[in-house]
């Protein structure tokens, strides 16, 4: 596991996923907002729905994992899909800092948010801990 090439206690990798997870999301919604119609964000609500879209996402995806894997193993793969729709779903509706409008907005938005957000989590770790991962290996070989 990376946590232990790198010499990071399970805290310290756990803190590290979950920032990463949280900027993840954070850019899925910049991308939502810029490139669907009916998609906006305001500046000062902007930090409370990236905090409640990815609490939500961290709390229901585990649960969805869950149910997919004991009811249909096949929909294992769509359960982050599902997790973002609820979490769209919930920021949207319960906070001021995402507005959605229109039936196209509704669904567009999750699945961009959720593209971006995958993207997002498999390249910010190069960039974020880019000096970490090429000091490890240095000091393996």
């Amino acid at each position: 596991a990376i946590s232990g090439e790198l010499g990071w206690t399970r805290k310290s990798f756990l803190i590290a996923s979950a920032t990463v997870a949280l900027i993840a999301d954070a850019i899925g919604l910049l991308v939502a907002a810029i490139v669907v119609n009916g998609i906006s964000i305001s500046i000062v609500g902007f930090i409370v729905a990236v905090i409640v879209f990815a609490v939500v996402d961290l709390l229901v995806q585990p649960l969805f994992r869950q149910v997919a894997f004991k009811q249909a193993p096949a929909l294992i793969g769509s359960s982050a899909l599902v997790a973002t729709i609820v979490s769209f779903v919930v920021t949207a509706t319960f906070t001021d800092g995402l507005s959605v409008s229109g039936t196209t907005a509704w669904f567009l938005g999750p699945l961009v948010v959720w593209a971006v957000a995958m993207l997002a989590q498999f390249l910010l770790p190069v960039v974020i801990f880019k000096k970490t991962l090429a000091r490890a290996r240095a000091e393996r070989g």
